[in-house]
């Protein structure tokens, strides 16, 4: 709670004489200077080394889905930390994907959501596709004979 209280509030203590803007820009330069030398955390994707150096528990899952790069955008939204690992030694590679034991909840989460994304994809009919349906649906019509009766007959009918 404290973190995030110091973050949206600035409290900066100045020793002047006259305050003046070149006083307080100087200030600013400083406190800036100090905020961009703090290490900024930040969720998503990071090497193994770094996920394990962190002192947590790490867990893995194994995902052998080729498209392993739009989990991605899914673990930012959850805000995950996760390192994904290529296994070559197997002939489809396989994918081992670590994150912190603390993030179970929220990984098993965002996979579910990555699978349920990657099964819709696969269900749906290419517009290329549906293009050439549509595309060989009206040549068909245009290749149909007219009939070619002529009516001579141009008074009322009963």
């Amino acid at each position: 709670m404290q973190e995030e209280v110091t973050q949206k509030t600035i409290a900066l203590v100045i020793k002047t004489a006259k305050l003046d803007a070149s006083v307080l820009k100087a200030a600013m330069k400083m406190y800036l200077n100090h905020q961009k030398q703090k290490p900024h955390r930040t969720h998503g994707k990071t090497s193994v080394k770094k996920l394990v150096g962190e002192g947590m528990g790490v867990s893995s899952i194994e995902v052998t889905d080729g498209n392993i790069k739009s989990f991605e955008r899914v673990a930012k939204k959850y805000n995950v930390d996760f390192a994904i690992k290529k296994d070559k030694t197997c002939e489809p590679p396989k994918y081992l994907v670590f994150f912190k034991g603390k993030d179970a909840d929220a990984v098993a989460q965002a996979f579910k959501e990555f699978v349920y994304g990657n099964e819709k994809k696969k269900g749906r009919v290419s517009l290329r596709e549906k293009l050439k349906r549509f595309k060989d649906a009206v040549s068909q019509d245009k290749n149909r004979e007219r009939s070619r009766e002529k009516n001579k007959d141009r008074g009322q009918s009963l």
